[in-house]
């Protein structure tokens, strides 16, 4: 047969990403036959991927892709075996295309199964395997639409992208700081409104066992307890509870000898300090209830009024991990 040429290495190498050898042995067993040089590295990758079907591919980059109307947003992981592929030039690279790809589909399922270069992307990530010698796959796929969409990345660790109501003046700025803290804090939903009852049940109960514990070593080391909260979140605080929060403030201040007539001044301070010792969860865990990391006397729901009647109408974060 006629000779192997550096372009037709050069040509599987694009096609492929394969290594230089690779290429060449391929395109020597296929006879310098283009489409079988593929099939070679293609069944390469598919040997690959099934003796590494079992290996984690907790290590990766994450990645956002925003249209170009800003209406549709996504973030995906394109997880690896090791940080030394996740950092790789190409390896990042791919991950951008594959986001690029992704705002054109809802779901993950339909992303693997969407065309890539005459292949799909399911079968673009056996074929890399096979190139990397490690496990690849799409470990995230996150999508979001609204009138306003933005997004941050983090050192692709970690992605965020976030939706707002409308496309007010600066909505690049708010919406960029909206998903860096939804990167930092690590935010699980808007609003404590859309907790489930049960899991705040349940993680109100696990909480106060766990001080409690700590609170027995405290007390054997003679050391100040810490509080043991009645509640961890404002969907518990209904209106009898704070009415009886108020109730109890107002003994306290008769029962310390202060003037009724001064009351009102205090009473508010109290109301805070009570909420805020029982609303643990939401400023944990509700983007809109967290202290905003560029002003922590504000919270999110504080800087986003700054921007006049917007709202926030969700957010997708995705990580390595």
């Amino acid at each position: 047969m006629a000779k192997i040429t550096a372009a037709e290495v050069g040509k599987l190498r694009k096609a492929t990403g394969a290594g230089m050898m690779d290429c060449k042995k391929a395109l020597v067993e296929a006879e310098g036959d283009f489409d079988k040089a593929i099939d070679i590295l293609r069944k390469k990758g598919q040997k690959v991927a099934a003796k590494r079907a079992d290996r984690e591919s907790s290590e990766g980059v994450a990645v956002a892709k925003v249209n170009d109307d800003n209406t549709v947003g996504v973030a995906i992981v394109l997880g690896c075996e090791t940080d030394f592929v996740g950092k790789n030039e190409s390896f990042v690279a791919l991950a951008k295309d594959f986001a690029d790809l992704a705002i054109g589909y809802n779901t993950k399922e339909e992303f693997l199964a969407a065309d890539f270069g005459g292949i799909t992307v399911a079968e673009k990530l056996t074929e890399q395997t096979g190139v990397i010698g490690e496990k690849i796959d799409i470990n995230a796929f996150e999508k979001i639409e609204a009138p306003y969409v933005g997004s941050y990345v983090h050192i692709n660790k970690i992605a965020a992208v976030v939706g707002l109501s409308e496309k007010v003046d600066n909505a690049e700025e708010l919406a960029k700081d909206l998903a860096m803290q939804i990167a930092s804090m690590g935010a699980t939903t808007l609003s404590y409104k859309d907790f489930d009852p049960a899991y705040v049940a349940s993680e109100t109960e696990a909480r106060i066992a766990a001080i409690e514990k700590d609170n027995e070593e405290l007390e054997r080391l003679g050391k100040t307890l810490k509080n043991v909260p009645q509640y961890i979140s404002m969907s518990q605080l209904t209106e009898d509870i704070l009415k009886q929060a108020e109730e109890d403030a107002k003994a306290e201040l008769k029962a310390e000898g202060k003037p009724e007539q001064i009351w009102d001044r205090i009473l508010p301070g109290k109301m805070e300090r009570f909420i805020s010792d029982n609303t643990t969860l939401d400023k944990e865990q509700c983007l809109l209830d967290q202290n905003f990391i560029k002003d922590e006397k504000k919270t999110v729901a504080d800087y986003v009024k700054t921007y006049g009647n917007v709202e926030v109408t969700g957010f997708k974060r995705v990580s390595l991990g």
